[in-house]
C-alpha cells in the first residue's frame, strides 16, 4: 500500500513542470510607474508579461506553462471607499472561503474550476491597489509561502 502511494506521487512529480518556489524563486520590486504602488514579485516563477489587466492600472504575468498567473493593479476609487464598501460595491462571487477586512486593506480567497484565487487589495490614495494570484489548488502547499510574501509586500 505505501509503496503504491510513494509511485503515485513520484509519477505526479515526472508529470508536473517543476517551479521555483518562495526559496528557491528569484524575487524583484515591481512598481506601477503611475501610482507608486510595488509588491515583491518572484520573476523566476512568473516569467511572461501578459499586459495590462482590464479595469485598472498595472500588468499581468503569468507561469510559462500557463499554470498560475498574477496581477497588480491600482484600481480607481474615486469615493475613497472604505476596503469593505469597495469590496461590496465588486459584488465578489459567493463562496468565499477566506475573509478579512480592515480599515486599510480586504483579503479574499476561494476555489474555482480546481484553482484557488486570492484577492488582496490595499487602500491607496484614490486607489485600491490590488494584487491577484490564481493557481492550482493541488499545488496549495507550494504555493503559500509565495501568495504570503506577495502579500506582506504590497505597498501603496
Amino acid at each position: 500500500m505505501r509503496a503504491s502511494r510513494l509511485s503515485a506521487a513520484l509519477a505526479l512529480l515526472i508529470f508536473l513542470p517543476p517551479l521555483a518556489f518562495a526559496g528557491d524563486a528569484e524575487w524583484r520590486r515591481y512598481e506601477i510607474p503611475s501610482t507608486g504602488t510595488s509588491v515583491d514579485m518572484p520573476v523566476s516563477i512568473f516569467t511572461r508579461d501578459a499586459g495590462q489587466p482590464e479595469g485598472g492600472t498595472g500588468r499581468r504575468f503569468f507561469t510559462n506553462d500557463n499554470r498560475a498567473d498574477l496581477t497588480v493593479q491600482s484600481v480607481p476609487n474615486p469615493d475613497n471607499d472604505s476596503p469593505a464598501t469597495f469590496l461590496a460595491k465588486k459584488r465578489p462571487p459567493a463562496g468565499i472561503i477566506y475573509k478579512r477586512i480592515t480599515s486599510d486593506f480586504f483579503v479574499v480567497s476561494s476555489i474555482r474550476n480546481d484553482r484557488i484565487w486570492y484577492n488582496r487589495c490595499n487602500r491607496g490614495n484614490g486607489t485600491m491597489d490590488c494584487v491577484m494570484i490564481n493557481y492550482p489548488v493541488a499545488e496549495k502547499r507550494q504555493w503559500d509561502g509565495v501568495v504570503t510574501r506577495i502579500s506582506h509586500t504590497l505597498r501603496s
